[in-house]
């Protein structure tokens, strides 16, 4: 009796056991923010924010050999509430350590702070010591509310920071624009350079040591609507010019122009930017990379030759529609890619994207194919949803040719990326599967391309929700998001009114940072 009643024991204790560890880990996902009945739509290898609410990245800089990355985080989404700057580090670009909060929210009288930049203040100019991080960043004033420049600082490595007083470096001169300062040292006249963007102008400030600052000029767009999240950096292109390169994040939609990052080549005397061409050019055509930021190779002593980019993969006009806010979390960046100046001819230069190397140490196996003529379609037998693939497409004539990535089974859900040799356009169009505009007026990204060249090479990477297009030597990038279903994995060659000849197509299969 007491051995039979002992195994009952045993028995209603291990299925108790059993049930706790369910339970637990429900209530751990649930902590997380994930429901385990919905799809997991994390990205395998982009920075996202662990929980709640990311949007503009900040400049990472070099510091202690790693990499430290500030981005605005709102721990109270979808609530709003403000945002704070959230740190992570890294050693590659690709592993990205949570550091948590470094910039708390509503910490001083000035309120939540928004974007700007941190430096190394490696000379001691603003007296805190040699190797102090200072943010320049812009709050909304405790007096009138409006937006003002305030410094920050830290002793301890930009683990945390310390306001520097209350008061404004930069007082608002009485405009309504006046935000995201980007600060940068200009060794020719030895002092620091602020550009802010300023409505539909960016303006120029110097200072000495951070805290003092005088209006020195300004460079004034046009048809690109209100500008933020201002760039400013010198290159060394391929052919031996250096040039200077003035971005901003954009809102040309209303022109029929991307809403990302417009850029001009040209000078800067110290005071005030003078463009190659009034018209800018773009760092991407596709609908999700906003607040993008450029940063120096801390490896290299040569800062001129590439610099890295990222950017905030989402788009204000449906920023809060994504689903991953269902699992508790809404905010993923865009890979780091690097960039190069090249000379296109005559007095043009131009901005040339790649995936970044470091992405090749994730790779879990590859997949190779040397030449296929696709006359309609071919559907291979390689399936994957985290994924690099290049190939060349070269044609004769016909109308349409690319790629269906992400299908699913019954090859009604897709997104497709390819060349309109009819419409003289690349485009990453996302309308076949799910996508976050419910208005559906964001589908299809299109850049412009010369058909007549009647060949091209893409390189693509693929995650979970996101799809970034680099097309020829990087001249033209599409970043877009898209939710495709999770067992959707198919991959399909096409071509339409003609044959095109698929080469050198390479797939590698990348495993997740999160592994």
């Amino acid at each position: 009796m007491k051995k039979a009643v002992y195994k009952r024991i045993s028995i209603l204790t291990v299925c108790l056991g059993i049930f706790i560890m369910i339970f637990l880990s429900v209530r751990e996902t649930e902590k997380k923010g994930e429901s385990p009945d919905t799809p997991e739509y994390r990205a395998a290898f982009h920075l996202t924010t662990p929980d709640k609410w990311k949007n503009d990245p900040q400049k990472p800089v070099y510091f202690n050999g790693e990499y430290h990355y500030y981005y605005l985080y709102n721990r109270d989404y979808p609530d709003g509430n403000g945002t704070e700057w959230r740190h992570a580090v890294s050693d590659d670009l690709v592993h990205w350590q949570d550091k948590g909060v470094a910039i708390p929210k509503y910490t001083n009288k000035n309120g939540d702070p928004w974007s700007g930049s941190v430096v190394v203040d490696s000379k001691n100019t603003a007296g805190f010591g040699k190797g102090t991080i200072v943010a320049v960043m812009t709050q909304p004033s405790a007096n009138d509310g409006k937006e003002e420049q305030f410094l920050w600082y830290s002793q301890n490595g930009g683990k945390t920071f310390k306001p520097y007083g209350e008061e404004p470096v930069l007082p608002n001169p009485g405009t309504v624009d006046f935000r995201d300062p980007k600060v940068i040292w200009d060794e020719q006249d030895d002092k620091w350079v602020m550009a802010l963007a300023e409505g539909t102008k960016v303006g120029f400030y110097e200072s000495q040591n951070l805290k003092e600052w005088r209006y020195t000029g300004s460079f004034q767009t046009e048809n690109i609507g209100i500008i933020e999240c201002p760039d400013l950096y010198k290159m060394r292109a391929d052919d031996g010019t250096y040039k200077w390169v003035l971005g901003a994040s954009a809102n040309g939609k209303g022109t029929g122009k991307p809403n990302t990052y417009a850029y001009w080549t040209g000078s800067f005397n110290g005071n005030e930017f003078t463009a190659d061409e009034a018209e800018p050019q773009w760092l991407d055509y596709g609908f999700d990379w906003y607040a993008g930021v450029t940063f120096e190779d801390g490896e290299t002593n040569d800062p001129y030759e590439k610099r890295y980019a990222l950017a905030w993969m989402n788009n204000w006009d449906y920023a809060n529609r994504t689903p991953t806010w269902k699992d508790g979390f809404n905010g993923t960046d865009s890979i780091v890619r690097q960039i190069r100046l090249k000379h296109k001819g005559g007095d043009r230069y131009s901005l040339a994207s790649h995936p970044i190397d470091q992405l090749d140490e994730l790779t879990e196996s590859a997949d190779e194919l040397d030449r296929i003529e696709v006359n309609g379609s071919k559907t291979l037998q390689i399936k994957g949803n985290t994924y690099q693939l290049e190939a060349d497409i070269s044609w004769d004539d016909l109308k349409n040719a690319g790629f269906r990535l992400r299908e699913s089974a019954d090859r009604k859900r897709h997104i497709d990326v390819g060349i309109s040799a009819e419409g003289g356009y690349s485009y990453v169009n996302r309308g076949f599967t799910g996508q976050p505009d419910s208005t559906r007026t964001y589908l299809e990204s299109k850049a412009p391309f010369d058909p007549e060249k009647k060949r091209v090479h893409f390189t693509i990477i693929v995650d979970q929700n996101t799809v970034e297009a680099f097309i020829d030597d990087g001249e033209t990038t599409h970043s877009n998001l898209a939710f495709p279903d999770m067992n959707d994995t198919g991959i399909t060659l096409f071509s339409e009114n003609g044959t095109a000849v698929f080469e050198n197509l390479k797939i590698k299969h990348l495993r997740s940072i999160r592994d």
